[in-house]
């Protein structure tokens, strides 16, 4: 749908560069408590970059009774502008109902709706042009009414929430941003009525978080997009995500009209936590950043410091590494010995169809070389931990294979739109889309083909309140699937007893004796530590075949490795002791009918392991990564569905997956 990817490019920067960046007055807050309360009464948050402490309960008893719970905070509705003009509808209310499981409208019409109820949830729009489509394109004030909201002007009345309106859409994308920031460079706009457009925005937002939340049952988290670029698109988009316990919030999200610089945000960020303001930034669809997220430079081209690793960290404590828009673990070009590194590999740049970068777009690229930057100048600005969500524009995420209505509304709302099965009708082939011949029939040509149903962030929580999975998120006690909802402990620790394996105290005793995922395993033992990891299946999915243990070490001559180890294995087996592979367990999906093997693999996966190759003296980090046996990819599921053979280009079947966070061995 992107056609022209240098004229969204300079809309961005225009819009960066409109007016000056401005700072958010420190104490323009909403209230969100039911009464204003000064800034005097908010305690500072005491930092420590490398300190976990103030989200760590160290009573073990208390820590083996947390719980798996499963969410999506990057979800987007009515307000954020791409969304809008994709046709979407739903409020955040809507949005909330939906993860609480009820039935919403999608924007094709169609109702879509939950296997069943996630526990948390976060609609995080768009801060740029936050609510601003949604007004230009409704009868009744100034905004509709101005030359330069012609092109969205009743886009979603409905007569016009149809895919004849593809065309039409496709054009506004670009041309309501172009035309809006030229109206305001030429004073035909008031940006202060914008402002209030945004302002109002926003307050429901946080306000419908508010009304949904309910500790103990369903947990909403306030938070909002911050959609920063390179002049080349290259995507450095974030969602800050406010623990929101407090009786204020910043009034107007801090968005790339004060700052197109990550550093802007994160110093923004700081300010507020001295003011008692608590909140994180997660990094997404780093896999598009053309080799920008994780590059060795700051965003000025100067060499990475101390100070910059600990600006970063303190704020940027856990990554999104899936979602719809591809998973962000690694590329086979980065891991050329890791068999399963392609997966859902979505090539490009976000919103074009340019080739991104793969070298510093993916998280394991960074980890090794923020572990090779602490072993040579003693920081790391990519300690991180992970989470999955999903990147809906349609405030309903959409991660169950049989069930994917992909993200942005109208426009890939059918199979055929999707690029999944042939396209048949005329009136589509001849509207401009591009459209690519395979295999003697003809396909859209979109980069939808590419993308996933995924993802869900997990986390391991004594209850299910904000402030508990917030701490989860601050201590990386989090994990990550590629949309069904397994679960995987980790654990490190030395002189770990493997007779334990079975008792019913085991959790309890591994949270006394070890450290668990997004912890620090100190060296100082000068000894080979004991791992254990333990992953249980999605009773609605597929069993488990294997459980692997990622490594990273920093080798001899103080260059990065990987390597790759199967620990666990399905149905009897056992690694191989030189390939450190488990046999195949021969599951099998007949793509017919996408029905797969449920007499072969496992429902849970547990294991003690020590790794063979370990050197006490060299920089190391670990983290799990669980596979299902082979089920059918979304795209299939679409052919099955409508009775035609899959896409020869695409696999026809995926092996669904968790990631933990990764703990890290410091010599």
């Amino acid at each position: 749908m992107y056609k022209n990817v240098t004229l969204l490019s300079i809309i961005f920067l225009i819009y960066s560069c409109s007016k000056p960046a401005e700072e958010i007055e420190p104490d323009s807050f909403l209230n969100i408590a039911g009464a204003r309360v000064g800034l005097a009464s908010q305690q500072p948050i005491d930092w420590d970059s490398q300190a976990i402490d103030p989200y760590m309960n160290i009573d073990p008893k208390v820590s083996s009774s947390r719980v798996p719970l499963f969410g999506d905070l990057h979800v987007h509705t009515t307000y954020s502008f791409d969304a809008y003009i994709f046709g979407t509808l739903a409020t955040p209310d809507d949005a909330y109902e939906f993860a609480k499981g009820k039935s919403i409208k999608h924007p094709a019409g169609f109702d879509v709706s939950l296997d069943r109820p996630l526990d948390f949830y976060g609609v995080t729009d768009h801060g740029t042009f936050l609510g601003q489509v949604a007004e230009a394109a409704t009868p009744g004030n100034a905004y509709y009414d101005a030359p330069s909201s012609v092109n969205v002007n009743d886009i979603n009345s409905p007569e016009n929430l149809n895919i004849s309106t593809i065309p039409r859409r496709t054009e506004a994308f670009g041309g309501f941003l172009i035309n809006t920031i030229t109206a305001l460079m030429e004073r035909k706009l008031d940006i202060s009525y914008l402002d209030s457009v945004s302002r109002r925005a926003w307050a429901d937002t946080v306000a419908a978080a508010q009304r949904h939340n309910d500790p103990g049952t369903f947990t909403t988290f306030i938070a909002y997009e911050y959609t920063a670029s390179t002049a080349d698109m290259g995507n450095l988009h974030r969602n800050v995500v406010f623990k929101g316990n407090g009786n204020h919030i910043p009034s107007v999200p801090y968005s790339r009209a004060n700052s197109n610089d990550p550093e802007g945000l994160w110093q923004w960020m700081d300010r507020l936590r001295e003011d008692g303001i608590e909140s994180l930034a997660i990094p997404h669809n780093s896999n598009g950043s053309d080799g920008f997220m994780f590059a060795l430079k700051d965003s000025f081209g100067k060499p990475l410091t101390r100070e910059y690793a600990e600006l970063r960290m303190r704020n940027e404590p856990i990554v999104e590494i899936t979602q719809v828009k591809g998973t962000s673990d690694t590329h086979p070009a980065l891991s050329t010995n890791d068999e399963w590194a392609d997966f859902e590999i979505m090539p490009f740049k976000v919103a074009t169809q340019s080739i991104s970068e793969p070298k510093g777009s993916y998280v394991r690229d960074a980890l090794l070389e923020g572990m090779k930057m602490e072993e040579k100048e003693g920081f790391n600005p990519y300690k991180f931990g992970f989470i999955g969500s999903s990147d809906t524009h349609t405030a309903a995420s959409s991660q169950e294979e049989d069930n994917f209505f992909s993200k942005i509304g109208i426009l890939d709302s059918s199979a055929s739109l999707r690029g999944s099965i042939p396209e048949t009708d005329s009136a589509i082939l001849e509207s401009g889309q591009p459209v690519i011949d395979l295999d003697g029939r003809k396909y859209i040509n979109s980069s939808a083909i590419t993308w996933g149903a995924a993802g869900l962030a997990g986390v391991w929580s004594e209850e299910n309140t904000r402030d508990s999975i917030y701490d989860a998120f601050r201590r990386k006690e989090s994990f990550a699937t590629s949309g069904p909802r397994m679960t995987i402990r980790f654990f490190a620790g030395y002189d770990l007893d493997v007779d334990k394996i079975n008792d019913n105290d085991l959790v309890e005793y591994l949270y006394t004796n070890a450290e668990t995922m997004g912890a620090d395993l100190d060296g100082i033992k000068q000894q080979v530590p004991s791992f254990f990891v333990w992953a249980v299946r999605d009773a609605f999915t597929a069993p488990l075949q294997r459980v692997q243990i990622i490594k990273g070490y920093v080798d001899d001559n103080g260059n990065p490795q990987e390597q790759v180890f199967d620990v666990a294995c399905s149905d009897g087996g056992f690694p191989d002791p030189d390939t450190y592979r488990c046999p195949d367990n021969k599951a099998k999906v007949d793509i017919s009918s996408c029905e797969f093997s449920e007499d072969v693999g496992a429902a849970e996966l547990k294991t003690f392991w020590s790794d063979p190759t370990f050197k006490v003296e060299q920089r190391s980090f670990y983290y799990v990564r669980a596979l299902e046996n082979p089920t059918c990819r979304w795209s299939t599921w679409d052919a099955v569905r409508n009775k035609v053979e899959p896409r020869s280009d695409m696999p026809k079947t995926i092996q669904e997956r968790v990631w933990s966070s990764p703990i890290h061995y410091i010599p």
